[in-house]
């Protein structure tokens, strides 16, 4: 199958716009390049077509702004620089859009906020509620107050931007680059370097193509963008890394142009799997072969099979299952580990005896899990 019939009912396009792109390699905002993205976007939706933009650069931004030059390691500075640079990168979005009489929303996020099931459903009625009023959503991680290094949270926006298209249930992810797309090695270090237009499935030989960060100010490099790939894979949503150097490559890539790397999708997770399986996990369950055995036959965790615990988590936080040193899967628990430290090894008869009450008889029900 060919890209246009690939791409030929694509409705609902996420655009990942990496800081590289909204810069053009210096340190200042580059008005063509934004006003470009609107005005594609605007044919898009002319098309009948949803958009939503997951943006990167407030960092940049606010550092030029602030006149501090950048230091990956001063992670306050970074953050102030963000809360700098975020205000001005949305005024700049907004002007981009305005031209093309487009109306536009921020959405700040972190993986704490994300990891959060009633938040991420909350979510979802904000931006169905901005798609059915004609709006278009910029997403933008809110490096102000996260409390992990920036860079090492959703991976300069590449899984952020993953994340957001399986949370929507897109069709497409154009990843906007400062590179062609996929080579099976270092185009800049080899010059016998081939490009990979089509990706049908990230093999391990594939993650060993991806390299480190290229850009002086993003924090993302194609390992993230491969990690960005399967997250997509999983809603059944393909993606496209495209170069922005390529005039119109919004456009071209939705067209279905032979433009960048695709990636095809050929399975579909549900929606909360693939919640689970991409939140932030709190805590660790250890388990026995036979509760990994039950596991993988898709039964739920009984306390029978758990040997312990790892970390305070609480009852309904997204934990990790692990057997031996492997992570099997990730879910929801019943309990908070207190309690499942208490019932571990235990028959589902006792749990009412030992807690003095009984939520369930599974600490994980089956549907709450997910494998990884």
């Amino acid at each position: 199958m060919n890209r246009k019939e690939l791409l030929g009912e694509v409705e609902r396009v996420v655009i990942k716009v990496g800081t590289s792109t909204i810069t053009r390699g210096s340190s200042n905002v580059s008005k063509e390049t934004m006003d470009s993205i609107a005005r594609q976007v605007k044919e898009l939706k002319d098309q009948g077509k949803e958009v939503l933009i997951v943006t990167s650069g407030a960092i940049g931004i606010g550092l030029k702004t602030m006149g501090v030059s950048p230091n990956p390691n001063d992670i306050s500075i970074r953050q102030a620089a963000s809360s700098v640079g975020q205000s001005i990168l949305m005024q700049k979005w907004n002007e981009s859009f305005q031209e093309q009489r487009i109306t536009v929303a921020q959405i700040l996020l972190t993986m704490d906020i994300y990891s959060n099931r009633d938040n991420v459903l909350n979510l979802n009625n904000t931006i169905d509620s901005l798609l059915e009023h004609n709006v278009v959503p910029i997403f933008n991680e809110n490096d102000a107050i996260s409390i992990k290094q920036i860079g090492h949270v959703f991976g300069d926006n590449d899984t952020l931007s993953a994340m957001i298209a399986s949370r929507v249930d897109a069709d497409l992810l154009i990843i906007l680059s400062d590179v062609d797309g996929l080579y099976d090695k270092n185009p800049n270090i080899h010059k016998d370097a081939k490009f990979i237009s089509v990706v049908e499935e990230v093999t391990s030989e594939i993650k060993e193509m991806a390299g480190d960060p290229v850009s002086g100010m993003g924090t993302g490099g194609m390992k993230t963008k491969i990690s960005a790939a399967e997250i997509c894979k999983d809603a059944g949503c393909r993606m496209i890394i495209v170069s922005n150097a390529i005039d119109n490559a919004i456009s071209k890539a939705v067209e279905g142009e032979d433009v960048g790397t695709i990636f095809i999708a050929d399975t579909h997770m549900s929606k909360k799997r693939r919640w689970l399986k991409s939140a932030k996990s709190y805590g660790s369950i250890f388990v026995d072969e036979g509760a990994e055995r039950a596991i993988r036959n898709h039964q739920s965790l009984l306390p029978v099979g758990i040997l312990g615990i790892s970390a305070h988590f609480s009852k309904g936080d997204v934990v990790d299952i692990v057997c031996g040193d492997v992570v099997i899967a990730k879910g929801t628990s019943n309990y908070d580990s207190v309690e499942v430290e208490k019932i571990k090894g235990l028959h589902s008869s006792r749990i009412e005896e030992v807690l003095g009450k009984k939520t369930r008889d599974d600490v994980i029900k089956s549907e709450n899990i997910v494998i990884i």
